[in-house]
């Protein structure tokens, strides 16, 4: 395991870990943002697609190092004008909302989905929904770590998934 991953705060209440003091550490992020890059290096794509909100930090800095434009996927309600929405049901079984702008990807782009953490695939698979439905590929998916169970089985199936942490 890379030692960056030490920064990932897992002493949290609650089911998540916060990745916040990995990314407040330039070395550790630009390290970790070098090691996604590797994986991805293979993987031929048009685009970076952002999940809001943690995953706009990591697609940012991911879409830099590759020399590709970013597509920010934000929390319903969020854009001021007219956009595609998909309602899914998260890791702490709450109904929420994922919309992009009907203009951001065009058909055909080949599209890498972000996000920093991989629970129990819902969020990404909304976002993979949504990518689909503007006509476009999702290329893979791209996280720091995810988890492998029941819920996220038929969507590694589905898609290339890239992460530097697996947790089964």
């Amino acid at each position: 395991m890379n030692d960056y991953l030490n920064r990932i705060d897992s002493d949290t209440p609650g089911p998540r870990d916060d990745v916040t003091p990995l990314f407040a550490d330039f070395a550790a992020f630009s390290a970790l943002l070098d090691d996604l890059a590797a994986l991805v290096a293979d993987v031929p794509f048009d685009v970076v697609a952002a999940i809001d909100a943690l995953g706009f930090i990591l697609g940012t800095g991911l879409a830099l190092r590759c020399g590709v434009g970013l597509v920010t996927i934000r929390k319903g309600g969020k854009l001021p004008v007219d956009a595609d929405r998909v309602t899914f049901t998260d890791y702490s079984n709450q109904a929420k909302q994922l919309e992009i702008r009907h203009d951001m990807i065009r058909h055909g782009t080949r599209v890498l989905l972000v996000d920093e953490w991989i629970e129990t695939g819902a969020q990404m698979q909304a976002a993979a929904a949504l990518i689909e439905r503007q006509g476009a590929q999702v290329a893979a998916l791209v996280a720091i770590h995810a988890d492998v169970n029941e819920h996220t089985r038929p969507l590694f199936a589905r898609y290339r998934c890239l992460v530097l942490r697996r947790e089964e």
